[in-house]
């Protein structure tokens, strides 16, 4: 499915796979997220952080009647907190979604995967 967006010119239409760059896009780049995760590493074989060309497979988007639901997986760094790091991410895809694409999101869930020890 695809949000639309009517306008005075016509119909904009955008698609999830759009949606779910831009929010993976966001919530990789909050101080303490290491990367985004798989929703189901079991189905999808993957233990891994997934690398930033793999931004929409971590993001899961539902359409709702006046706007988007989104889900983030996310891998945060070992010694921060873990709360301020999800607040910090759901502030930024909301942000991102509404003067980027336009989009109002109802509702960022966002899901600690993993919690990754960096190396010095």
């Amino acid at each position: 499915m695809a949000v639309k967006i009517k306008t005075s010119s016509g119909t904009i239409e955008i698609s999830n796979e759009v949606i779910a760059t831009v929010v993976g896009g966001a919530a990789t780049d909050v101080f303490g997220v290491v990367g985004m995760a798989s929703k189901n590493q079991i189905k999808d074989n993957i233990n891994e952080i997934l690398r930033k060309e793999n931004f929409s497979r971590g993001v899961v988007v539902r359409q709702e009647e006046n706007g988007i639901a989104v889900d983030v997986y996310t891998i945060v760094s070992y010694g921060t907190k873990i709360s301020e790091v999800s607040r910090n991410v759901q502030e930024k895809v909301k942000y991102n979604l509404e003067t980027m694409l336009g989009v109002v999101a109802n509702s960022v869930n966002v899901f600690v995967q993993g919690v990754r020890v960096l190396p010095d």
